[in-house]
Formats: C-alpha cells, sequence, structure tokens
C-alpha cells in the first residue's frame, strides 16, 4: 500500500495515550475521511460531524506511516462518549501517543512520540 491509496478513504482512528511509565492515560476515538496525504507531513483527516448542530469539522493529522493502518471489517460503528457513528469504514488506524518527559514545568513545552500500533484491532 502507498500513502495515496488512503486518500478519500474513511476511517476510525483509535488512539492511546501513555505517560512515561508505560500506564494508559486515557484513550480517544476518532472518524472521518482522509482529504490529504504528504510522506514528509502526514495526512490530514477531515472529521466527521461530533456536534449535528455545527456545519464545520475540523481537520485531523496523523503521522504519514502505514504501519498503523488495517482494513476494517464491514460493520457499523458506533461510540456514544466519542460521537462516533459510521458505517463500513475503508480503515482502522492506530496509534500509541507516549509522553517522553514526566517533569514538564507549567507553559513548557511536553513532547510526545506517536507509535504505530502494529497489530490489527479487534472488534468485538
Amino acid at each position: 500500500m502507498k500513502i495515496e491509496d488512503v486518500l478519500n478513504k474513511t476511517c476510525l482512528i483509535g488512539l492511546s495515550y501513555i505517560n512515561t511509565n508505560g500506564d494508559l492515560l486515557k484513550q480517544a476515538q476518532y472518524a472521518g475521511t482522509v482529504i490529504k496525504v504528504d510522506a514528509e507531513e502526514g495526512m490530514t483527516v477531515k472529521l466527521m460531524a461530533i456536534d449535528p448542530t455545527k456545519t464545520e469539522t475540523p481537520n485531523f493529522h496523523i503521522p504519514p506511516s502505514l504501519e498503523a493502518w488495517f482494513i476494517a471489517p464491514k460493520g457499523h460503528y458506533k461510540n456514544a462518549e466519542h460521537h462516533i457513528d459510521i458505517v463500513d469504514p475503508d480503515y482502522f488506524v492506530t496509534w500509541d501517543i507516549v509522553k517522553k518527559k514526566d517533569d514538564t514545568e507549567e507553559g513548557q513545552q511536553e513532547w510526545w512520540e506517536w507509535h504505530p500500533q502494529s497489530q490489527a484491532p479487534r472488534v468485538n
């Protein structure tokens, strides 16, 4: 698969935020359509409307690695907490976002690294 292959494809994105000790801080899910790809800058995903009263939806940027992309099984995926409702997405995208430094002072830059999950997510 090439990076251009995901352009205009739908995806369900799963993110796991992990602290420096390896403990899970939180998880998040997003869904949308890839609207731009760049081998250096990454991919831009136009998110689905989280709030149905708003007409403008944000873009979300993810790294250009295809290691985190898996063909999604057909199905209807809903997650009320994250306002996800998508039918038959093309891909699942899964990343661990790892905090690199614990002692960041208030107002200072925090450092995080994105690591692609290498195993396809399981669907229950």
